[in-house]
């Protein structure tokens, strides 16, 4: 019997990137997308209905951005992970994402290589930090 697969909500405002997350995962049978978001206020929306396992996450986000989405999202939907996904790369952003309860933090340009290794790590309980 497969294990189920783990729910994954992507959410980035930018259609192209959401495309390019969304190739980078098609092809592992153990994660499953079970939607995107384009800001804030509809990652919120899409997390109290989908209650995914795991929500990547892009930091700047049009209504609400990617840190007070989480900030809502883990409060109201405390079993999903929040990994982000951000092209933001300074250390007090990085560090305000992880203080508010996400697992990890990828920087955009290194998604292609960090991104899987990073879901492995946060699924198995650890903190991701990615390189810049």
């Amino acid at each position: 019997m497969q294990p189920t697969p783990v729910r994954i909500l992507i959410v980035d405002d930018f259609v192209l990137f959401r495309q390019l997350v969304r190739s980078i995962l098609v092809g592992n049978s153990k994660l499953q997308i079970v939607g995107e978001a384009s800001d804030g206020l509809e990652a919120v929306q899409k997390a109290l209905e989908l209650t995914p396992d795991l929500i990547l996450m892009d930091i700047g986000l049009p209504s609400l951005n990617g840190i007070e989405a989480a900030r809502q999202i883990l409060k109201l939907v405390p079993e999903s992970k929040i990994l982000f996904l951000s092209q933001e790369s300074s250390a007090e952003v990085m560090q305000e994402a992880l203080s508010l309860g996400a697992c990890g933090y990828v920087v955009k340009v290194n998604a292609g290589i960090e991104l899987i290794p990073a879901i492995d790590a946060v699924l198995s309980g650890k903190t991701f930090f990615g390189g810049i």
